[in-house]
């Protein structure tokens, strides 16, 4: 994190080029005055082709991109979607706005979702699976997939801290029926606000794209005004602007992901033998974009001494240990459809998952840290390692 550092003319350069033919801010229409400038549907372009997608379609936010693939699904009131203990809430809430119940699993020491308990949590109403890849480190995809097969399950891919990662070869989010991006403003690509889809298959792609727009087919044989629909929708339509700057990251992504694992890995490599201190685990022939490089520390009490310590010298943490009550389940008892699924009392669940994030610390990794900065975060960990 994050695509911001590396804002530059690039961006208002694409930004101007769409005032300077026609000025039209809208995705669609208008062609009478946009002079053939189609931001957002480059963006989309561009992004498939860098992700090695089918498809692809350019939304409002990470959000709104889970929303919209969980309409493809047609979920029915008593159906069921299963994510993880630690996500964003906005994973749980895409859920719950589908009209379909949330689940979460316990995770593992990848800090994604532990595919044992997903097997557990799985009923005859369970119809999909969203997977997180949780702070940039991939979930156990291998496992994840052949559950979701052998169970003919959705999976859908939350991808909104992995932008650019990969697990055996191929793009995070690429993997399963769907996957989803988000490009807010502490994301490695980011447009502001926004996000985007990818899929697999025409039928769930052209679906989607109706949906996000009330419905509009985009039929070329009639003008918009007149044009077929098959269902209602909604609006999560991305904007020009937003396009434009999403071209402009596109192009820097390679250097963001670049930068973020070269610097994790300096830290890494200074720390990894301390006995007390253990690395978040990842698979082999994976690609992490280290959005943060996760410590576990031996308990709680040396975590959170840790974490005063980094902040002493002007270092800051990023979710864990300091805002984990908007990344982890327990706390979510203004969710009573998620309450609902565990027993009606979250606070008593989750507990390996627990155990596992109060040893925690999370520390962002910019592309801009300096060498000074680095080791200071080293020498933090090294002296804590000794108390």
């Amino acid at each position: 994190m994050p695509g911001f550092e590396l804002i530059d003319k690039n961006e208002l350069n694409e930004i101007k080029h769409i005032f300077k033919n026609g000025s039209v801010l809208f995705r669609q229409g208008f062609e009478g005055l946009r002079k053939k400038v189609y931001k957002v549907k480059k963006f989309e372009e561009k992004f498939r082709d860098k992700f090695k997608s089918k498809f692809s379609l350019a939304v409002t936010s990470g959000t709104s991109a889970l929303r919209v693939a969980l309409e493809v699904l047609d979920l029915k009131e008593n159906d069921e979607v299963i994510t993880q203990s630690f996500t964003f809430v906005a994973t749980v809430e895409a859920i719950i706005e589908s009209g379909a119940k949330p689940v979460c699993t316990e995770i593992d020491k990848t800090l994604n979702m532990d595919p044992k308990d997903l097997e557990k949590k799985i009923t005859k109403n369970t119809k999909a699976v969203i997977v997180v890849h949780m702070l940039g480190t991939p979930a156990r995809m291998n496992d994840i997939r052949k559950i979701c097969k052998k169970k003919n399950l959705s999976l859908i891919e939350d991808t909104a801290w992995g932008c650019g990662g990969k697990y055996n070869n191929k793009f995070l989010g690429t993997l399963g029926r769907m996957g989803t991006f988000s490009f807010d403003f502490a994301k490695s690509l980011t447009t502001g606000e926004g996000g985007m889809i990818v899929f697999k298959n025409k039928k769930d792609y052209l679906k989607a794209k109706a949906w996000h727009d009330h419905g509009h087919e985009n039929n070329p044989k009639v003008p918009r005004w007149k044009d077929t629909r098959t269902s209602s929708g909604f609006n999560y339509r991305m904007s020009e602007l937003q396009g434009a700057v999403g071209l402009a990251q596109l192009k820097k992504l390679d250097k963001i992901i670049k930068l973020q694992r070269m610097h994790a890995a300096e830290i890494l490599k200074n720390i990894k033998d301390l006995p007390n201190v253990e690395v978040r685990y990842c698979e082999n022939n994976c690609i992490q974009t280290f959005d943060s490089l996760i410590i576990l520390l031996r308990n709680k009490k040396l975590a959170e001494k840790c974490r005063l310590n980094l902040n002493k010298k002007s270092i800051n943490t990023k979710i864990l240990p300091e805002a984990k009550t908007w990344h982890f389940a327990k706390y979510w008892s203004h969710m009573p459809e998620l309450a609902s699924s565990h027993k009606k009392n979250l606070i008593n669940e989750f507990k390996k998952s627990e155990e596992i994030l109060e040893r925690c610390v999370s520390i962002p990794i910019n592309c801009k840290m300096t060498k000074q900065n680095i080791f200071k975060i080293i020498n933090v960990i090294k002296k804590i390692e000794k108390k």
